[in-house]
């Protein structure tokens, strides 16, 4: 006998979880499919358990500079194994947090792996057999996993994914990471910080190639700074493993091909969305060139009653976007009336050290949009806080529209620019021009300061420089 609901959601998520509750919440009662680990693969084995993981980095960095704060600490180490015991730890706490939230807001959760077989019902394949639920409404939120390189699958020995990375098996002498974006740019932090010689490939001109162009250049020299091999306009052409470890040939900016010798690899070059056992064939669901499924404003599919959210979709592929989407897909299912998502307003942030942060356009960007604009600059060396801190490096870069003040975009490196950002982010969501940016008075001293002082410049009304 089909188990009958409001909504079923596939995928739990940062998205599908935080549907389900807004779902609830709205009076619809709920199922949310899950085939490993509520919470998906962002709580499990993504944003959560890499950021403890690259807190304990940032820690040990800190204490091998102790000297520079005027303290002392002696024979420092770092334990691998307890580094990712921790990680793991913060992964299942937050686990059962989602655990609590689906019991709190009476979220029925079914474990396996499940299908859409029509309009309305979905098939799940669990441990006790076949399960079977309708509803009128289904969304999917089955996210995405790791693109492999056709020469380079992953065997979780010398070839790792991000997943291999958060639990491995040694730490790596001599570490190749390919890809340069927010996954292989935290992960080279990470082991750069723990001891590992590191180098980064990547087949763009410049490193985190969707950031503003200063902010690429800032990183890369910070990069090569702490003593990162970085290679752009480059790539890996093949590779080889063995018990010993990895040789792979590169291909250099300049067309030149050299062996290289590795213990380890992490293939970072991108995702892929899992669509292949959810039905989206039978039900003539569309796909993008890219093979993520298509969606309206308000996320629904070409198939009335399916609706898609976070990295099954389009781009952005960010925890954050999943969960607004999640939102709004639920509202709209509810007969409300929600806001659209617009991309231009949803931050960025990439967790390396130093940290990104961005929303809306780049310089570049805004310039290719038809924009004449003013563009301010300011260094974290010019605030009081970070010098405090020992945090000089780094700045913020705010773009705005030269006839109407809009506020276009804003660019950060430096030390918590991802809480920063937010800053940014409310402002362009409430439409802010520099007026009401130059007239809100922020705290004396915090790090806040430099998005005013950085607004300021962009009119020549800079106070600190």
């Amino acid at each position: 006998m089909a188990k009958s609901y409001d909504l079923i959601v596939l995928g739990s998520g940062p998205g599908g979880y935080v549907a389900a509750i807004r779902a609830s919440q709205l009076g619809l009662k709920t199922a949310i499919v899950e085939r490993e680990n509520l919470g998906g693969i962002c709580l499990n084995w993504g944003c959560i358990p890499t950021k403890a993981l690259l807190r304990s980095a940032e820690v040990f960095h800190n204490m091998k500079h102790a000297a520079d704060y005027g303290l002392a600490a002696e024979k420092i180490s770092a334990d691998l194994d307890a580094v990712v015991k921790r990680s793991r730890g913060v992964a299942k706490q937050l686990n059962r947090g989602v655990t609590g939230l689906m019991k709190k807001n009476k979220i029925d959760v079914v474990m396996g792996d499940g299908k859409i077989v029509e309009k309305g019902k979905v098939a799940v394949k669990t441990e006790k057999g076949e399960e079977e639920l309708t509803a009128k409404n289904i969304i999917i939120a089955t996210g995405a996993r790791a693109r492999d390189l056709p020469f380079a699958k992953a065997d979780g020995k010398r070839i790792w994914t991000y997943r291999h990375a958060m639990t491995p098996p040694e730490m790596p002498k001599k570490l190749l990471v390919i890809g340069s974006g927010a996954i292989g740019i935290e992960f080279a932090s990470f082991y750069n910080d723990m001891g590992a010689d590191v180098t980064v490939v990547e087949m763009m001109d410049r490193v985190v190639p969707v950031e503003d162009e200063e902010i690429s250049k800032f990183l890369e020299k910070s990069l090569k700074k702490q003593g990162m091999t970085i290679m752009t306009g480059a790539g890996v052409k093949s590779i080889e493993t063995s018990a010993k470890g990895v040789q792979a040939e590169i291909e250099d900016s300049k067309g030149k091909k050299a062996s290289h010798d590795f213990s380890h690899v992490i293939v970072a070059v991108g995702i892929q969305p899992n669509v292949e056992t959810v039905g989206l064939d039978e039900l003539g669901i569309e796909p993008d060139e890219r093979f993520h499924i298509k969606t309206d404003a308000m996320c629904r599919t070409n198939v009335e009653g399916i609706y898609a959210i976070g990295d099954v979709t389009g781009g952005p592929w960010l925890a954050h976007k999943a969960s607004h989407e999640g939102v709004i897909a639920v509202e709209a299912i509810a007969g409300g009336h929600p806001h659209a998502m617009d991309v231009n307003n949803i931050p960025g942030c990439t967790y390396c050290h130093p940290q990104i942060a961005s929303v809306g356009l780049t310089e570049a960007k805004a310039k290719e949009a038809g924009h004449d604009v003013k563009v301010g600059n300011f260094p974290f060396i010019g605030n009081g806080k970070a010098i405090a801190l020992g945090e000089t490096e780094g700045f913020i870069k705010t773009v705005f529209d030269a006839k109407t003040g809009e506020l276009l975009g804003a660019h950060m490196i430096g030390a918590e620019v991802t809480e920063l950002i937010q800053g940014y982010t409310v402002g362009k969501t409430l439409e802010t021009t520099e007026a009401e940016l130059m007239n809100t008075v922020f705290p004396h001293p915090t790090l806040s300061e430099m998005i005013h002082e950085s607004v300021l410049d962009a009119y020549e009304r800079v106070l600190h420089m």
